[in-house]
């Protein structure tokens, strides 16, 4: 066997020793229960706010606002990564994981002073987000105002 060779085999094995390996089925059912439960802490947030009278729509919006809060909040208090590293995907429901998203590099680059750090830093994850849902929305704007456009002739 050559040097060469050698040293591949050598490497492949480092490879092997180093890579983790998952348990699928275990891995989504991690996911699973971690986005099961923050739905269902979403969902009884929105019961109680209409229990106390206010209606639907009045009730998802705090909602909504509340999972941003609960989310940033265990974000800056470093719970919210070790949820994430255990559920994995499930602590990736949309609205929980990107306020975590936006809130984790504006605590990382805090060092860095209010405007370098945490004015430049929180936009890493959200500018993008914005960037891209504005021009999308612009898009389907434009094609329906043309669709609507071709009803008027």
């Amino acid at each position: 066997m050559s040097a060469s060779e050698e040293q591949k085999q050598q490497y492949n094995e480092y490879v092997k020793q180093v890579t983790p390996t998952h348990n699928l089925p275990l891995e989504m059912g991690k996911a699973f229960l971690t986005g099961g439960i923050i739905c269902t802490l979403g969902q009884a947030i929105q019961n109680l706010i209409m229990y106390l009278g206010t209606d639907q729509e009045t009730a998802g919006t705090w909602c909504s606002v509340l999972l941003v809060f609960i989310s940033v909040l265990l974000t800056g208090f470093n719970i919210y990564p070790a949820i994430a590293k255990w559920g994995g995907a499930g602590a990736l429901v949309p609205i929980t994981g990107f306020a975590n998203g936006v809130a984790a590099p504006a605590i990382e680059y805090k060092k860095e002073g209010q405007v370098f750090g945490i004015g430049c830093k929180i936009f890493t994850i959200a500018g993008p987000v914005i960037l891209y849902g504005i021009f999308t929305s612009w898009v389907l704007g434009l094609i329906y105002w043309i669709g609507l456009w071709g009803e008027w002739w």
